[in-house]
């Protein structure tokens, strides 16, 4: 059976524990293991972290996220109505920001596909949709 849930929340850097946080409980019915659930928590942090720090340079906006579950595949897909990105091949290369200044890394993008099992990132006319996909390992529990 499909389980899906939709949320939306404020694009500020206290919501992105809170954003981690919902991901992992919504998916705890899957049994995944701790490094998985790591994983994933660790993907929706860098995703919902370039929403706070790029989407929205000269106004307040929205992260949006919707979560879905069927069988043991997880899918998530995080996405803003911001400014988008100039040059979508670009930011997808290790170690390239457009916030040199600020200690970026540029790494986003890279760490969310390295922990997730497929990323798909494209432009909207307004902001950006990430979504990543996960396959939980199917565990027998009490063995």
């Amino acid at each position: 059976m499909k389980n899906v849930m939709e949320i939306k929340f404020k694009a500020i850097p206290e919501n992105e524990a809170f954003a981690r946080n919902v991901v992992a409980s919504f998916i705890l019915p899957l049994n995944p293991s701790v490094n998985e659930l790591e994983d994933i928590k660790t993907a929706v942090s860098e995703a919902v972290t370039n929403v706070i720090v790029h989407a929205y340079p000269d106004k307040k906006g929205y992260v949006n996220m919707k979560i879905s579950t069927e069988s043991q595949n997880i899918q998530i897909e995080v996405w803003d109505n911001g400014v988008g990105i100039e040059d979508l091949d670009r930011a997808l290369t290790p170690f390239y920001t457009t916030k040199p200044n600020e200690e970026r890394s540029g790494m986003g993008f890279t760490v969310m596909e390295s922990f997730m099992d497929k990323l798909e990132v494209t432009n909207k006319k307004e902001g950006l949709n990430v979504i990543m996909s996960k396959a939980i390992e199917n565990k027998v529990v009490g063995l």
